[in-house]
């Protein structure tokens, strides 16, 4: 036993230090190119200047081929190659696993370095997935987005009209809640009649917005990814990757309000019935890190993200998080079969995190 995890630890070191040889070397030419680059200013050299700037701050990846990744797909081949896969995104180019990381036969995941661009690890990136309530990070760009924090919605008879054993929040058609309540009922308590309530106040239908959803995906890039509703409850049609689950955390990173929401344990909600009387409902985070359940790796902190759980989904958990050094990075598991395996195999990969330095 203490040979097999002796040799384990030598397999992770080895691997830690490969990573580490790579990260400095790549820091070693980004310095020198930018010397070059000064010099050459200096000089007047313009031309020079120009030629080691694109050297600098482009990727030295080929650009991506939509149609060789999701040949038939929904987005395939209208272009063969896609520029929204540029210089700053983390492109997967094969299978990238780790020993230490032990994801079932039917699950992905992945794990990137934003700020250096780099895949940790990848399994099924590129594979379809069921997002469950994962789709609520693309109902909450729209809210930020197009819209008012401060308008007061009404519940309609359709935003609590679902399917039985749903999450709800417990909102009743008539009452009056601000957007800022929805999007915070959304993202902490993941209720999906707070992502009706949006849908139909954004879209002013719920097939208008999943239209918007669908514009805005395409938009981000995320060619393996069809919504039918703002929810994720259960569509054979309303499907995503790994990612594009990726592409969505890097966009959410626009908005602050995504992450100063997402990192919140719990939160008191606010609204109004319909006949007049104001109601709190204290709501607990469903990501287990946030409220104690499960425990981050040391020196990792949770930034926000989005759980999804539903029979076909599995158990998913999609996070954005910062090492001990402040860098950032995107994580995802799909499809674990228990919450605590969930939670298990997501500190797994975010060890890793730390590792990288």
């Amino acid at each position: 036993m203490n040979k097999q995890q002796t040799a384990a630890e030598r397999r992770r070191n080895a691997a830690r230090i490969k990573r580490l040889k790579q990260k400095r070397r790549r820091k070693m030419i980004r310095m020198f190119l930018m010397i070059l680059l000064v010099i050459a200013a200096a000089a007047g050299l313009g031309v020079l200047g120009f030629i080691v700037k694109d050297l600098i701050f482009k990727d030295p990846v080929q650009a991506y081929s939509v149609s060789k990744e999701f040949p038939g797909g929904q987005n395939a081949g209208s272009e063969g190659k896609a520029d929204l896969f540029a210089s700053d995104l983390c492109v997967v180019i094969e299978e990238k696993l780790l020993d230490q990381v032990n994801l079932e036969e039917d699950q992905e995941g992945i794990l990137f370095d934003i700020t250096d661009k780099e895949v940790i690890y990848s399994k099924g990136a590129y594979t379809k997935v069921y997002p469950a309530s994962i789709t609520k990070i693309m109902t909450a760009l729209l809210a930020f987005k197009y819209g008012n924090m401060e308008d007061v919605v009404t519940i309609t008879e359709e935003n609590v009209t679902l399917e039985e054993g749903s999450q709800v929040i417990g909102f009743l058609a008539g009452d009056k809640v601000t957007m800022n309540e929805l999007v915070h009922g959304l993202l902490v308590y993941s209720g999906n009649d707070a992502a009706s309530a949006i849908a139909t106040h954004i879209g002013l239908t719920t097939e208008k917005f999943v239209e918007m959803m669908n514009q805005y995906a395409a938009e981000l890039g995320c060619t393996g990814t069809h919504f039918t509703n703002p929810h994720g409850l259960q569509d054979e049609n309303h499907y995503t990757t790994p990612y594009d689950i990726y592409l969505m955390l890097k966009e959410a990173l626009k908005y602050p309000e995504f992450t100063e929401i997402t990192q919140l344990g719990s939160y008191t909600i606010t609204y109004e019935r319909s006949w007049g009387e104001e109601v709190s409902t204290a709501l607990l985070a469903t990501d287990h890190y946030l409220t104690g359940e499960a425990a981050a790796p040391k020196g990792i902190t949770i930034l926000g993200g989005k759980t999804g759980t539903t029979s076909d989904a599995g158990n998913c958990l999609a996070l954005l998080s910062q090492n001990a050094y402040g860098e950032p990075y995107v994580s995802v598991v799909m499809g674990a079969s228990t919450k605590e395996l969930l939670y298990q195999q997501m500190s797994a990969l975010l060890e890793n995190a730390n590792m990288d330095n």
